[in-house]
């Protein structure tokens, strides 16, 4: 089968189609041809392996995992003996731990969901990691609930174009900070006002929010709870490690109020989305689409980080 490999940590460059040995499965996996997968942030730190802190799980010296990718969407070809819940032919998403950028890959059943019915391969492919860590930062970290006033701060980010149409979907007031050239955006899927990050702070203004989802991590985490209503929650989901340490330290003193949060897989989650999305309340918003010979060049776009939405791989037609 076609696969993107690597064989060291490193710049897209790295990274090479090659052919490989098809998967084989274990008792409680299938193998799924993949129609398509996406490129994230959190894809870039796997394959530079930077900061250091992640080598422990992504290898030391060299990459734990050949083949990159977290997200897929596509079609179960075989099932191992102890699956229960899928089936061959079965249409599934979900998120793994690395392998998806390839033709085929095996995948423990609990990491895999029915596939939303009115989405495309590719369109299902943005969901998984980027809605998932939207809901459960919103709802569990967050504890959103209607009539609230929430701020998003990197509101056209893979995540934030989740976060954005989640909280609507919850009944919440929407402001999103972004840039001027994403309002346009944010306001088609439902934001309610936008703030433009480059004119205005929105730390600094006279409105005060019941919920702050941290994308961007723009702003000292002190100046963001300045702005919070009282019992107003901040959740920071954000690449600078700064932020998500301040966060932390934070939380200790600010129990409840302050939280560092990351996502966690979860079937149940991907169930979630599938249910809002078949409802109409949440599209995937795609950045851009590439075949899997390209998947260097996503990952050159999505290093630049200003990628809008979700960069998706089309690997099967």
């Amino acid at each position: 089968m076609k696969a993107i490999v690597r064989d060291r940590f490193g710049s897209p460059d790295v990274l090479q189609l090659r052919d490989v040995d098809r998967p084989t499965i274990k008792p409680n996996e299938v193998l799924v041809r993949v129609h398509a997968s996406s490129v994230s942030i959190s894809d870039w730190f796997w394959l530079t392996g930077t900061p250091a802190i992640m080598r422990p799980a992504s290898g030391i010296l060299r990459p734990r995992d050949p083949i990159l990718g977290r997200d897929l969407a596509g079609v179960v070809e075989a099932v191992g003996a102890d699956v229960r819940m899928l089936n061959v032919g079965d249409e599934v998403y979900g998120e793994l731990d690395g392998g998806t950028h390839a033709e085929y890959v095996a995948a423990p059943e609990d990491r895999l969901a029915r596939k939303p019915a009115n989405l495309s391969f590719e369109e299902a492919a943005a969901v998984p990691l980027a809605g998932v860590t939207a809901l459960q930062g919103l709802r569990d970290s967050g504890r959103i609930a209607s009539g609230q006033h929430v701020l998003i701060n990197g509101a056209t980010g893979a995540v934030g174009t989740f976060a954005v149409q989640i909280a609507k979907a919850y009944g919440a007031e929407v402001t999103a900070v972004c840039s001027s050239s994403g309002a346009e955006l944010v306001r088609s899927i439902g934001a309610d006002h936008v703030i433009d990050y480059a004119t205005t702070d929105f730390t600094a203004g006279t409105e005060r929010y019941d919920l702050i989802f941290d994308l961007a991590g723009s702003q000292p985490v002190g100046r963001c709870r300045r702005v919070l209503t009282p019992g107003g929650v901040y959740v920071a989901s954000t690449s600078k490690l700064s932020v998500l340490f301040a966060a932390m330290l934070t939380s200790v003193v600010a129990r409840g109020q302050v939280t560092a949060f990351a996502a966690k897989e979860s079937k149940a989650d991907l169930e979630a989305m599938c249910e809002l999305i078949e409802q109409g309340a949440v599209t995937p918003v795609i950045d851009d689409r590439y075949d899997l010979s390209r998947v260097p060049q996503a990952f050159r776009d999505q290093g630049s980080g200003h990628a809008r939405g979700r960069k998706v791989i089309t690997v099967a037609a």
